[in-house]
């Protein structure tokens, strides 16, 4: 009996050593590959709303440039039915032509991907002559001009309430305080490109108003004259050529009217 299993595990020992032979002989076995990472549905299914940069004007035509979505497409439309569509490139950027036309135009900017829409902030306003403007509901509209080492102010804007917002440009961090005839309104920073956008503590009263923006840099100041918008009755914007500007009464998303003055806007 002792025979028999010692054969038997002789046997079993000489089975093993042939297996580890067998395997050593074919090599270590081959590592499988990572499953590539699934991308987050959130993050794949994500587009970044477009964003003007730049304009030009240039025979009678206005170019606008900015970034977005990559491999998007870019649509600009106005309530009137106009309506002018691009892409943009493998990395986002994007160019449309727009037609110089008498007066002023709003448009909504917005990208398409994958059956996806996505808006863009406020309305681009585009006026003839190649001014153009981002107008923002309850923000102060953002013009899109050269930066200045001295304080500038480019727009006010005033709600039906008369709550209003003094924007413009000068030296990226300068620390800035708003006047309203000759009261102190508010204050801040501008930011790295060198805009500021100071809402007023008080409201703005009907009527003629000396605005001025001081501080490190210098300062600025300017005469406007704030009255209730007119009705409007041929569209959701209104816009009129004033001694300062530009000035622009429109109805927000929310369906209030707020009005844009643009300071020194009259090419």
């Amino acid at each position: 009996m002792i025979r028999i299993r010692s054969q038997a595990f002789k046997s079993q020992i000489l089975l093993m050593g042939l297996a580890a032979g067998i395997l050593a002989a074919c090599g270590p076995p081959t590592p499988r590959a990572p499953k590539p990472a699934t991308p987050d549905s959130a993050e794949a299914g994500y587009v970044a709303p477009p964003v003007v940069e730049s304009a030009q004007y240039a025979s009678h035509r206005i170019g606008l440039s900015g970034e977005g979505t990559p491999d998007a497409d870019v649509r600009l439309g106005s309530p009137t039915g106009e309506v002018i569509m691009g892409r943009t490139d493998a990395l986002g950027r994007w160019n449309l032509s727009v037609p110089n036309q008498p007066g002023v135009r709003l448009f909504g900017l917005s990208t398409t991907r994958d059956g996806r829409t996505v808006q863009a902030e406020g309305y681009v306003m585009i006026a003839e002559g190649g001014e153009v403007a981002l107008l923002r509901a309850g923000a102060g509209a953002l013009r899109l001009t050269g930066g200045s080492s001295s304080p500038r102010i480019l727009a006010v804007d005033v709600d039906r309430e008369g709550g209003a917002v003094v924007s413009g440009v000068a030296s990226p961090g300068a620390g800035l305080n708003v006047r309203v005839d000759r009261v102190t309104r508010g204050g801040a920073k501008t930011d790295d490109a060198g805009r500021f956008v100071i809402s007023l503590s008080d409201s703005l009263a009907h009527g003629a108003h000396d605005v001025q923006v001081g501080g490190e840099g210098g300062e600025d100041q300017v005469t406007i004259i704030t009255s209730p918008p007119a009705p409007l009755t041929y569209g959701p914007s209104r816009a009129e050529r004033t001694a300062q500007g530009w000035r622009i009464d429109w109805m927000t998303p929310g369906g209030g009217v707020q009005t844009t003055l643009l300071i020194g806007a009259t090419r």
